[in-house]
């Protein structure tokens, strides 16, 4: 059940796919928030290195699938939040607001893409939703995405010798 920015179901035919077909596919892209990215060279960088800067539901990019239904949910809420409490704040020029608003075409697609993802699971029967949910658990255990500044290490001592520190 993957879904791209827009909500489309991909993989219909996944049942049809060999196990090495997933794999290839899988070779190719880098876990982000909210889902998958294949974007070469985001990938390349181990996730670090997004050209749009992590608006993910806008690049076409980007993949993410029911594991991340929850993820998505809490996105959508805080762009919400977000949202209210700049509006709410007087104290900051109007570039700065802006830059920092979440936009409506952001919020309108998150929203879109939830609402989407939910109507596909409502469709199924009990037993594949069961199955899902079960499917679920055991994914999301391993959903782990760290995106934060890019780390720098400590020089490393130059060891060579007649050299003085």
């Amino acid at each position: 059940m993957q879904f791209d920015r827009h909500g489309t179901r991909i993989w219909r035919q996944a049942k049809t796919l060999l196990d090495s077909e997933h794999a290839r596919r899988a070779i190719g892209s880098v876990q982000v928030p909210y889902g998958t990215c294949t974007e070469p060279s985001n990938v390349a960088a181990a996730g670090h290195d997004c050209p749009v800067r992590f608006r993910c539901v806008g690049c076409g990019h980007f993949r993410t699938d029911v594991s991340y239904l929850p993820d998505l949910e809490a996105y959508l809420a805080d762009l919400l939040r977000n949202r209210e409490r700049l509006a709410a704040f007087a104290d900051a020029d109007s570039w700065a607001k802006s830059e920092a608003m979440p936009s409506d075409d952001e919020i309108t697609r998150v929203r879109r893409l939830v609402q989407r993802v939910r109507q596909d699971l409502e469709d199924l029967t009990d037993d594949d939703r069961a199955q899902i949910q079960e499917a679920v658990t055991v994914v999301r255990r391993t959903h782990t995405v760290s995106l934060g500044m890019p780390r720098i290490r400590q020089p490393l001592p130059d060891l060579r010798p007649g050299r003085t520190a």
